[in-house]
């Protein structure tokens, strides 16, 4: 490394390269570990992200290939440039967006300089569908760590589900209101509250009647 600096929001390094000098911007969480002295600046590694332009050439840096393929993901989505690509990767980790986009945060999402409702709006239909497969593995994610917290409530809802097939209740009807369940019966958990099978029995079959109902209309 030769140099570091900072222009507004910008952060660059001058990295020497067996005797060239290339001129590289960076995201703010290395800038500052190389700043502060965190990590070596001797020898670093960097993913790079080649943008060609008519007056000039842009190289972008990152510390792990995962960042490098989500700036080009995000990159790719018409009206998002290079420097809101940065600022989505300067503001949140990788998997904070993921979980914007799955929630629909768009007030997270407009929290980055230069994203307005329309763009958010762009940002999340277009992401979702690039991310679907991080998304459900999130998901799952979440669920598992919810299991491993509650084993009793988790050997609870798995007879629930098979008492709400024998009750001739759809698979799919089923799996949209078990977040639902798992929220409520978490929440209960933790007010130290006992919850009986026959309680979240009809717990559940009132959110399955209310969505039939729903479903009527």
């Amino acid at each position: 490394m030769v140099e570091l600096w900072q222009i507004n929001q910008k952060f660059f390094v001058l990295i020497n390269c067996q005797g060239l000098g290339y001129e590289i911007q960076i995201l703010e969480s290395f800038f500052l570990k190389l700043k502060t002295n965190q990590i070596s600046n001797k020898n670093i590694t960097l993913w790079i992200k080649h943008i060609k332009k008519e007056d000039s050439d842009l190289l972008f840096g990152f510390t792990s290939k995962e960042q490098k393929n989500f700036f080009i993901e995000i990159l790719s989505i018409r009206g998002v440039g290079s420097q809101i690509s940065m600022g989505i990767l300067n503001k949140f980790s990788i998997n904070e967006v993921i979980n914007a986009i799955k929630t629909k945060n768009k007030k997270l999402i407009c929290s980055v300089p230069g994203i307005g409702q329309k763009m958010s709006d762009r940002l999340i239909l277009e992401l979702k569908s690039k991310f679907k497969n991080e998304i459900l593995l999130e998901e799952e994610k979440s669920k598992d760590e919810l299991e491993i917290k509650n084993p009793e409530i988790n050997k609870m809802m798995e007879d629930l589900q098979l008492t709400l097939q024998s009750l001739n209740y759809k698979n799919k009807e089923i799996k949209i209101i078990f977040p639902l369940l798992f929220k409520e019966v978490d929440l209960l958990a933790k007010e130290g509250n006992n919850l009986s099978f026959e309680n979240l029995l009809k717990l559940a079959m009132n959110y399955l009647d209310k969505d039939s109902s729903n479903l009527a209309r």
